[in-house]
């Protein structure tokens, strides 16, 4: 939504009322005054100085307060780790649980795992292990040959619909160990074979190993190609996929690191067991091959060339690097510790500069709402050698010196190589037996295909893994359902066919006894939760609105060490003394204030707050952190890094919001209504699902399918094809959309505002996912409960039906 920029921010209430007098509670100073003449600061409070946009000031503490978090993850990780460094076995024991949730937050899928099939004809299950030499329109399999080793075109099966290609390189004798060679993103196989230009002899290492006997993989990887080039939503491939994973629980990194595995598998069944197996890879690759060889303990040696470094700064490379709570647990150092006591190359090598931004925006900014948007999304460059060293020598710390074989390879004065050094292959190979000198011959091998075309190859590879990740998001409502309700009440999982006119209602006591662990779940794994102890609120007003039936405060209150909560709080000045109130907290929208609730008859708003206020409702109209375009989507992205979110501020200011209007003396503490707008709207599922001081919740212009929304390729309005990159939230597609969401709120009252003409989601998604929370409340006998109202209009409070709502069950008047 459109807005400028207001002096607001926080949490504020507005309360309406009449020419009465209160009194503060004895825990502040006695003050008596009249609701009609109310003072410049309210009483019991301080007074509020600061100037300028109160939102950008909440923004800049918001920053401080998660770096400050992301600098203290390092210390913080040590309780996570249990190192028992007795034994090989023993430690490989110890660490386990680590490597279990590392191969969680980066989505990859143990095969060990039982298959949960929802396919009623022909069942889904794993893929069988094998790989395929195949051709394409009459060029032949085998590729290319020279004196010492063949090159196939190849296929594997990693997951149901997923497959991995490449180049596999096959020694003319019997291959020496297997290696797994792994391209940077905007490389392709055959330039690692020296088949398409683009890569020096020097660095061509997997034709390095094939002529020295060794056997070698080489994956396609997902390209940094560019789709919408020059648009709002530009993304690249890996970011297109990133998205939509994310939200399902599955990454990027994971698809392709499962890709490795299961080649690992044909390995594995197809020679003898005791061949060694090593994985290599540069940049993208690189990141690929470290995170296999953490994950799969089958891996005897690695070779990381131009990735390793400190991770603190992760949060500045490109989004599809983005790991849910990696920094929490896991940085580099960690993760080689998962490696441990496997031998490690570390290369310090040279990686080409890339920033990721919308070209258009360096010398003319987008502007979106009003406000500066640049699409930058990140930046890759060549650390410093001091960095990797310094992250190099942490790993001493965690397995102490010697556990683990590794080298550090660098160039003179510690300046980076070309990847695929002789130096580092050299050491790689040792570790995998072969303590001897890699030859190499001139002898270029010659690509007989006639038709190859490597960009149908990579949009093959995009998607098969999207085709995957909307497989997932096609069976999500019943996986949600495993997940959630059908655990809860087992007996919604069982329905049969009925001719009854009557159904028994059930008791909703265990219901909302078992839905507390839920609650702590949504709260803290997937939202994330700040552990903090709230500061005391200090709370700090100025009088900024003096209106016929009510008087508005600008307020701002502390929650943690640097970061605040901001609002507008509206009294009606009709209270009469000793009476306490319903408040209703209204919640705008995406880039928007307060003041956009209150004044200035905007279509979206039509003035709602100040509406209510004139009815005798007090009113608190927070500011939320989602308004700067670029500014509070890196505050997203810094969050999660250490297993936050954007909502995760926004719990914690609320928290802090009731908290304060609880304790003033003319509002019912029992009787604290939610109301919100899109962003707000989104507000209005997930705050009240936490936050069990809000006694009812409306979402307007927001409710819907929420997993499709995000995720769906086929739906043009959907988050996959929107500026609105922070919206994935990792895993919320397979455990919580909005009809969960609902039942973390049931039994409290809830409803839905929907315009017929609003494009965030269509009518039949809405209708269908609100079915599910008519049909739950229904059968616990609270139907009255819960309403939907649909309106011939747009993207907008109309406040008709809501207004009637809100005077039913907050029982006002």
């Amino acid at each position: 939504m459109k807005n400028k920029v207001s002096l607001i921010s926080l949490c504020v209430c507005c309360v309406i009322g009449r020419v009465e007098a209160f009194q503060i509670p004895a825990n502040r100073s006695d003050v008596n005054f009249s609701f009609s003449n109310m003072q410049q600061v309210l009483p019991g409070t301080k007074s509020l100085t600061w100037e300028g946009d109160l939102s950008a000031k909440m923004l800049d503490s918001a920053h401080k307060f998660i770096e400050g978090k992301i600098n203290g993850s390092i210390a913080n990780r040590l309780k996570l780790w249990n190192r028992d460094l007795t034994s090989r076995e023993a430690y490989e024991k110890s660490v386990e649980p680590n490597r279990r949730r590392f191969m969680k937050c980066i989505g990859v899928e143990d095969k060990a795992d039982s298959f949960v099939n929802y396919n009623v004809g022909i069942a889904d299950k794993q893929p069988q292990s094998f790989m395929q030499k195949f051709s394409i329109n009459n060029d032949p399999d085998l590729i290319a040959e020279t004196a010492k080793y063949r090159v196939y075109q190849v296929r594997w099966p990693v997951l149901n619909r997923v497959y991995g290609e490449g180049l596999l390189l096959q020694p003319k004798t019997k291959p020496k160990a297997n290696i797994i060679a792994i391209p940077d993103a905007d490389q392709e196989p055959e330039q690692l074979v020296g088949l398409l230009p683009g890569i020096a002899v020097e660095s061509q290492f997997a034709r390095r190993l094939a002529e020295n006997g060794f056997q070698v993989l080489i994956p396609v990887i997902i390209s940094r190609t560019f789709l919408f080039p020059g648009e709002e939503q530009q993304q690249t491939y890996r970011e297109w996929i990133y998205r939509q994973a994310f939200h399902m629980g599955r990454h990027i990194i994971g698809y392709e690191v499962q890709k490795v595995l299961s080649a690992i598998d044909w390995f594995k069944q197809s020679q003898d067991k005791d061949v060694k197996i090593g994985v290599a890879g540069y940049s993208e690759g690189a990141l690929i091959a470290f995170y296999s060889a953490a994950v799969d303990k089958r891996i005897d040696a690695v070779l990381v060339s131009g990735y390793f470094n400190s991770r603190q700064r992760v949060w500045d490379e490109p989004i599809y690097r983005n790991v849910w709570r990696l920094l929490s647990e896991f940085g580099d150092a960690e993760i080689a510790s998962l490696i441990a006591p496997r031998p490690l190359v570390i290369e310090h090598s040279m990686i080409p500069e890339l920033v990721e931004k919308l070209e258009k925006s360096s010398e003319h900014p987008i502007q979106v709402e009003g406000l500066e948007y640049t699409g930058y999304k990140g930046r890759l460059k060549t650390p410093e050698f001091k960095d990797v060293q310094s992250e190099y020598n942490r790993i001493d710390e965690l397995t102490g010196r010697g556990f683990q074989p590794r080298y550090l390879i660098a160039g003179q004065k510690n300046n980076p190589v070309n990847f695929g050094s002789e130096a580092a292959l050299e050491k790689f190979i040792q570790f995998l037996g072969y303590n001897l000198p890699l030859s190499v011959s001139n002898e270029i091998p010659k690509d007989n295909r006639s038709s190859f075309d490597a960009g149908e190859r990579q949009i093959r590879q995009v998607k098969e893994i999207e085709d995957h990740v909307q497989w997932l998001l096609r069976d999500s409502d019943k996986e949600r359902n495993r997940f959630f309700l059908y655990k809860l009440m087992p007996e919604f999982g069982k329905r049969i066919w009925s001719t009854s006119s009557y159904h028994p209602y059930y008791s909703p006591n265990s219901f909302i006894e078992e839905a507390k662990k839920y609650r702590k779940i949504f709260n803290e794994e997937i939202l994330g939760k700040f552990e903090d102890t709230l500061l005391a609120a200090n709370p700090r007003t100025r009088k900024i609105y003096e209106k016929e039936r009510w008087t508005g405060y600008e307020v701002v209150l502390d929650v943690y060490p640097s970061l605040f909560a901001a609002g507008v709080l509206l009294i009606p000045k009709d209270i009469k003394p000793g009476e306490r109130r319903p408040v209703v907290v209204c919640q705008h929208g995406r880039n928007d204030t307060p003041q956009k609730l209150i004044e200035g008859n905007n279509t979206a708003y039509n003035d709602v707050a100040a509406k209510l206020a004139d009815q005798g409702f007090i009113v608190y109209a927070p500011q939320n952190p989602y308004r700067g375009e670029d500014r509070y989507r890196w505050l997203h992205r810094k969050a999660n890094t250490i297993g936050k979110t954007l909502f995760s501020f926004i719990i914690s200011q609320h928290e802090q919001s009731i908290k304060w209007l609880k304790s003033l003396p003319f509002v019912d503490g029992d009787r604290i209504a939610f109301y919100g707008l899109s962003y707000g709207g989104e507000t209005a599922m997930r705050v009240p699902a936490v936050l069990e001081g809000y006694c009812l919740s409306i979402c307007s212009g927001d409710f819907g399918d929420w997993s499709r929304k995000v995720t769906d390729t086929h739906y043009q309005g959907s988050f996959m094809n929107s500026l609105e990159w922070e919206m994935p939230y990792f895993s919320m597609g397979v455990t919580f959309s909005y009809a969960e969401m609902a039942y973390l709120i049931f039994p409290r009252p809830f409803m839905v505002e929907r315009g017929h003409h609003d494009l965030v989601q269509p009518d039949e998604w809405v209708a269908y996912e609100y079915g599910k929370v008519r049909y739950f409340f229904d059968q616990f006998n609270l139907g009255d409960k819960t309403e939907i109202e649909f309106f011939n209009g747009g993207h907008s409070m109309r406040s008709d039906e809501t207004f009637k709502f809100l005077h039913k069950h907050l029982h006002w008047p």
